[in-house]
């Protein structure tokens, strides 16, 4: 709920979207509050190499801070801290793209203000950011392979997004895309061209 709280997920792609980041999260807390089957499948080999570890506890499952011998409280450690950043950075940039995307929605017009200036998905990007927070926080060998897939799916689905605005604003959005990149933004800052817009679909 915290998550669609942000998202407000509106058509089927947009719910298909956060159902897979559901999946993701589902699988994630199975295994830190239910059955722990990264440990498990692991016990041998992590038993074998790092024998003064409990891996039956709950911290073990902060296997990062394991691996490296932090032998303070995981839960502040420097992969958990890094972890909240992400997690927090991604679910804010949802939060501001989607306000931009809202606005442009309403009026028809092409989003390039905000967080679009700078990337042409930020929802996609604040999505992926909020997924590797997790990551960094509990990595399971089921969430460490549903990641590349739900990477890949964004991808997708940005590229499907991408056609319908072409079909829809044409050259203005060929020159979006000249000017913004998809995904990593510049290390220049915001586009100067596009920094001045007012939406995208």
């Amino acid at each position: 709920m915290f998550a669609f709280s942000f998202f407000k997920p509106r058509t089927a792609r947009d719910w298909r979207s956060f159902g897979a980041f559901s999946a993701f999260l589902v699988a994630l807390f199975t295994e830190m509050y239910g059955f722990p089957l990264t440990i498990y499948l692991l016990s041998g080999w992590l038993q074998s190499r790092y024998p003064g570890v409990d891996w039956f506890s709950h911290d073990a499952g902060h296997l990062l801070e394991m691996l490296f011998g932090w032998e303070a409280n995981p839960h502040f450690g420097p992969f958990h801290i890094l972890s909240f950043a992400f997690i927090g950075g991604g679910f804010v940039l949802i939060s501001a793209a989607w306000k931009i995307l809202y606005d442009a929605q309403r009026r028809g017009a092409l989003a390039t203000s905000g967080p679009y200036a700078y990337v042409r998905h930020p929802q996609y990007v604040g999505f992926v950011l909020v997924l590797f927070g997790f990551l960094l926080q509990w990595p399971t060998l089921l969430t460490l392979l549903m990641f590349p897939i739900l990477v890949l799916m964004y991808v997708r689905l940005a590229r499907s997004e991408e056609r319908e605005a072409l079909t829809e604003f044409g050259e203005t959005y060929r020159a979006y895309m000249r000017e913004v990149p998809a995904f990593i933004p510049k290390l220049g800052g915001a586009s100067t061209e596009a920094s001045g817009g007012a939406g995208r679909r």
